[in-house]
């Protein structure tokens, strides 16, 4: 058992000890973030992109870098997941992204304004959080693989990231995706590639009542596309 004056020291070399670690720690991660920030990406867009960003109180629904509410999508690395294009028709007009059911605010941004803001969601998505927040653990699934009627002939074409970014936001592949759209299992064996490069160009000129809305494809996005839907024929694997 330690004496009184032992005690008193333990304490005393202890409390100093851990106050030293304590203190250089805090430094260090001070000196770190000017790296892990990114820093030199953050430009004059990006701040007023966080002024526009605050002033409009998007934590008030959304979460980005663990804090914000859990109403809507968390933000940290929308960019990353969704893509520019994606964001920007979002910010457009959330209601024609998801017609019926999206309920965020149309604060009738300006072009500019979301310039700032996907400014903003780029530099925060190029940060180095630690790994946060975790990648989900899903299976890969970078193959279209689909078979003829009679199962004779197998094709295999490369997913577009453009895919996974902006079409399963509204429609299902395999049972993973949005329920707004039809599903895209065997689209392909119902729409030929002439017809699924129209429809990409401009919905509603196939269909005048088409909820899905025109949306900003590159050509190149479009033709890879259509490669891959055309190649989704019969049954998914």
């Amino acid at each position: 058992m330690l004496s009184k004056s032992q005690a008193k020291a333990f304490f005393l070399v202890g409390t100093i000890g851990f106050s030293v670690i304590f203190v250089g720690l805090t430094i260090d991660t001070f000196n770190r973030i000017p790296d892990q920030t990114r820093q030199q990406n953050l430009s004059e867009s990006a701040i007023k992109g966080k002024h526009l960003f605050d002033k409009k109180n998007c934590m008030g629904c959304h979460t980005i870098m663990g804090e914000g509410a859990y109403y809507a999508p968390e933000l940290t690395k929308v960019y990353e997941r969704r893509g520019e294009a994606f964001i920007r028709s979002m910010l457009k007009n959330p209601e024609q992204m998801y017609p019926g059911q999206r309920k965020m605010t149309n604060y009738k941004f300006t072009d500019e304004e979301i310039d700032h803001l996907v400014a903003f969601l780029k530099w925060v998505g190029g940060m180095d959080l630690n790994g946060f927040p975790p990648k989900p653990d899903l299976a890969p699934n970078t193959t279209a693989r689909g078979t003829q009627t009679q199962g004779a002939l197998e094709a295999a074409v490369t997913k577009p990231i453009i895919f996974d970014q902006m079409c399963v936001a509204c429609h299902a592949l395999g049972g993973k995706g949005g329920a707004v759209g039809p599903a895209l299992d065997g689209v392909g064996s119902r729409r030929d590639a002439d017809y699924l490069t129209k429809w990409l160009h401009d919905p509603t000129q196939l269909k005048s009542d088409s909820k899905m809305p025109k949306l900003p494809l590159s050509e190149k996005e479009i033709a890879d596309l259509t490669a891959f839907l055309a190649s989704l024929k019969g049954e998914n694997k």
